[in-house]
């Protein structure tokens, strides 16, 4: 399945139904006058978030949503059919814009979450409702209220615990295939992931949603390379992990570019809790990976775990900080870890 995280589609919810000009003429009736009816009211344009999607491709294809409209108002007082509301499913994270992408109108992030964007018009009056004492045969009814439409954006920010940032080639599509259910591509050149990638990890007895995001470069504010376009998607994140290769030449400047695309982005990334990882521990050795971590803390890191994606070391360590930052577990993680391990916590902090 492709990823899509924008689309824009128009909306039109339903207009209401007209209301019915009739009179009752029955030859064994004594008393005849005015029977029209009301109105149906037109259906809502609903929007639902679902679980199992992940992407709004769909929307590529169907872009236009419109309601129907109520049914018209009949005689002997019938009152015209409301329209069903048009609810449309979309991916749990998604945010509804305006047309000028500057104002949010809507953000769902809980499954099942249901918000009503626009309203379906309400049914017109028949003749029967202006029926006085004085004015025993009305003619006068109402058309109905009109039906209301606009163009929105939809904005998919993918909702993770945990994300992945780095330069390109840093390692991260291999880190996520180790620790977690995911099978991202492996690629020795730059942007080998071009979307988001998603997957579960599993760590004792917790589990928690890992997002790996195309590798940023300086300039990426700017449009550079693929640009910061797809950091929305860690905005929700509790904790990032920043990898850096430890084969770069300079890996200093290698997590100051991406801590400066992150401040110039905004939005509270440069104010979470970041892990740094020096990676690629298989290509080096111990001494020099101590040596590149002592600089990486004086250059502000607050503490730097060597690991190698590729063999998995470092990574349990790495792991065991990431669940600290996550909330207390849920019924089914106790269940599923069992007694043994309710009591565990990551260990204590301290430079590599």
């Amino acid at each position: 399945m492709h990823f899509l995280d924008q689309a824009k589609i128009y909306l039109k919810s339903g207009a209401g139904g007209p209301g019915a000009v009739s009179f009752r003429r029955e030859k064994y009736v004594e008393f005849g006058g005015p029977d029209g009816g009301n109105g149906g009211k037109g259906g809502d344009i609903v929007f639902r978030a679902v679980g199992g999607l992940n992407t709004l491709i769909d929307f590529r294809y169907t872009q236009h949503f419109k309601a129907k409209r109520g049914m018209h108002g009949q005689g002997r007082d019938r009152t015209g059919a409301g329209a069903p509301d048009l609810v449309i499913d979309v991916p749990v994270g998604t945010q509804i814009l305006d047309d000028d992408r500057e104002t949010v109108l809507a953000d769902l992030t809980e499954e099942g979450q249901e918000i009503t964007l626009l309203e379906g018009g309400m049914g017109g009056r028949g003749n029967a409702s202006y029926k006085t004492s004085t004015n025993r045969a009305p003619r006068q009814h109402q058309p109905g209220e009109p039906a209301q439409e606009m163009w929105v954006w939809l904005r998919l920010k993918l909702l993770a615990d945990v994300g992945l940032v780095g330069l390109p080639n840093a390692g991260k599509s291999t880190f996520i295939n180790q620790v977690t259910n995911a099978r991202a591509k492996v690629g020795e050149y730059a942007f080998t992931t071009l979307v988001p990638k998603l997957g579960v990890v599993r760590h004792k007895g917790r589990d928690f949603v890992l997002a790996d995001i195309p590798g940023l470069i300086e300039g990426a504010a700017d449009g550079a390379g693929i640009g910061d376009r797809f950091l929305g998607h860690i905005e929700r994140c509790r904790v990032l992990i920043h990898l850096i290769d430890m084969s770069h030449e300079d890996p200093v400047e290698a997590m100051q570019i991406v801590d400066e695309e992150l401040a110039a982005y905004g939005a509270g990334l440069e104010d979470k809790p970041r892990l740094v990882a020096l990676n690629k521990l298989d290509l080096g050795d111990a001494e020099l990976a101590e040596d590149f971590g002592k600089l990486l803390v004086e250059a502000g890191a607050e503490r730097v775990f060597p690991i190698s994606g590729a063999t998995g070391a470092g990574i349990e360590a790495l792991l065991d900080q990431v669940i600290g930052y996550l909330p207390a577990k849920t019924s089914t993680e106790t269940k599923r870890a069992g007694v043994e391990n309710e009591d565990d916590e990551p260990e204590e902090w301290s430079p590599i």
